[in-house]
Formats: C-alpha cells, sequence, structure tokens
C-alpha cells in the first residue's frame, strides 16, 4: 500500500503515525486529505538508516552527534533540507523535520520499504493524539485503507522537536526527550519559533469537551471529569488517574488514552489537574495548554 501511495495508520514509540512515502508529494497530500490537516503544517520524515540524513538535508556536526545519541528514538532534528524533499512535506519551508523511529514494527516497515516515511500522528488535526490501533480508528475510519496494530505506544506523548543551530539547540516541541538531556550537547532556549513546526498550532491535541487546567481542582457543576494527577477525585462525575505513584513517565503514557476517555464519557467539563513541570512533566504540561487552548 506504501509503494502505491497509499497512507498507512503505524505504531512508533511515541503516538501512532499516518505514514506515507515522504519522497512522493501524491502520496503525502493523502496524509494531509485523511487528518484534515492544513497544508501549513508540515511532516516529520521518518528515516529507515542514518545513511539517509544526508540525503535529505544538511547535517551540522552537531545534528550528527545528537543523531548518534537519540536515534533511533523519540528526538526530532529540524534542519535546512535538500532538494529532494517535496514542498508539501515542508510548508514550502527550508527546512524539514526529521528523526528515526526506534518502535520494532515501524523499523521494519520503514527499512523493507527502503524509503523515508512522513508520519504525523493518526488522526483528524488538532485532536487527541492517538495510542493505540482502536484510537486510530475512532478517528480515522473510512479514510485510510489500514491499521497496523503494534498495541500500546511506550512513551504517550510525541517527539521532542529541536531546530538543530550552529552551535545551540532551539526546543520546537518539548516531549521524552528533556532539556536537560539536550544542554549536555549544546546551550538549549526557547523562543520564537521561526520556522513553521508540527504540532506548533497554539490549539491541539485538544478534545471536543472543554478542558480546563487547575492547580487544586474542584467540580464546577454535576458533569464535570477530573484528570487527576494528586486528587482523589471526590465530587467529580468521572476521574481518570495519570499515575497512582506520581510517575511522570507513566502519566505522560496515559495522557491521551485518559483524556479519550473523559472526551467520550458525555461531559460538560474536564477539569485537568497541574502537573510539575519538571522532566517530562514539561511536555505533558504543554499538550494539556494546548488542549484547554
Amino acid at each position: 500500500m506504501l509503494a502505491e501511495g497509499f497512507s498507512v495508520a503505524l505504531p512508533t514509540e511515541t503516538v501512532y503515525g499516518l505514514a506515507a512515502d515522504a519522497l512522493s508529494p501524491a502520496a503525502c497530500a493523502r496524509i494531509f486529505e485523511a487528518k484534515d490537516r492544513p497544508l501549513s503544517d508540515p511532516l516529520i520524515v521518518h528515516i529507515p538508516s542514518l545513511d539517509w540524513l544526508d540525503r535529505l538535508v544538511v547535517a551540522s556536526p552537531l545534528a550528527l552527534t545528537l543523531a548518534e545519541k537519540f536515534w533511533p528514538g523519540p528526538l526530532t532534528l529540524v534542519l535546512p533540507r535538500k532538494i529532494m524533499v517535496p514542498d508539501i512535506v515542508t510548508a514550502g519551508q527550508e527546512t524539514v523535520a526529521v528523526r528515526m523511529s526506534s518502535h520494532p514494527i515501524f523499523q521494519k516497515v520503514v527499512q523493507n520499504f527502503a524509503k523515508p516515511l512522513a508520519a504525523p500522528s493518526a488522526n483528524r488535526f488538532g485532536r487527541i493524539s492517538p495510542t493505540t490501533a482502536a484510537h486510530v480508528l475512532s478517528e480515522l475510519d473510512g479514510r485510510i485503507g489500514l491499521i497496523l496494530d503494534g498495541g500500546p505506544c511506550t512513551h504517550g506523548i510525541e517527539s521532542t522537536i529541536v531546530h538543530v543551530l550552529d552551535d545551540r539547540l532551539q526546543i520546537l516541541r518539548p516531549g521524552p526527550i528533556t532539556e536537560d538531556d539536550l544542554r549536555i550537547f549544546a546551550n538549549v532556549f526557547h523562543g520564537p519559533a521561526g520556522v513553521a513546526t508540527p504540532g506548533g498550532l497554539m490549539s491541539h491535541y485538544a478534545p471536543r469537551t472543554k478542558l480546563v487546567i487547575e492547580e487544586n481542582p474542584t467540580p464546577h457543576g454535576p458533569r464535570n471529569g477530573l484528570l487527576s494527577w494528586t486528587r482523589n477525585g471526590t465530587g467529580f462525575y468521572q476521574t481518570e488517574f495519570l499515575s497512582q505513584s506520581n510517575n511522570l513517565q507513566e502519566a505522560a503514557t496515559r495522557l491521551y488514552g485518559a483524556m479519550r476517555r473523559l472526551d467520550g464519557a458525555g461531559l460538560d467539563l474536564i477539569i485537568a489537574e497541574a502537573l510539575p513541570e519538571s522532566g517530562i512533566g514539561v511536555a505533558i504540561m504543554e499538550r494539556l495548554r494546548k488542549a484547554a487552548a
């Protein structure tokens, strides 16, 4: 199906991706169509092996160091593109986002395909990202021809996106690879992106039910749901616990599934309890703020 230009949902270690031939503009257009994704939102290109990096981008020594350290894994590098990367992939920009997935099923598929795959999250644009095959089916049933079920995703939130500059790293989207992980290799900063980046819009990862974030959540009405970090859920119509042991990695893994269950419960409001903004907690809170926007 990939060889024939179709899009296919595949598991990655972060979330399920909707994959298509990254070097075929027509195949990539099918991704945008299935997701209702605007063409202004660029795609991440997943490469089958490290030798593809020099074929797609201008890779600095710093970029190569990061690739050798963190790939395969949940780190996406934004680098100057080469001419073989289609405009539809980059939203017309001169940079492209590239990574190498560590999921064994995704690796087998992309290595047998022997070409890069463009693969944004396999959901309707702006909605909660899918971390199981059932989530993909609920979003894209009838819009794509195949979902390859690889079980639940390990990390549960999208990859860290880093713009690699000459001697600095700009975090465009926080994720499983944290600022502390990156600071070992170069100075790290946050700031205006300067480039369009996947997941970069103000509102994203959002349930259909209104979501708000509170430090000390209390119900505002009889059909309120709680996305809980430390609270016991007393007084709420439905509660989803991110981690009973206050483990941020577990919370990241459970985040999108918990949001989906609350979104499907017929609630008037979802109240998300704020999490500590350390380590991967930074990425969790970034997703919650975009879901609330």
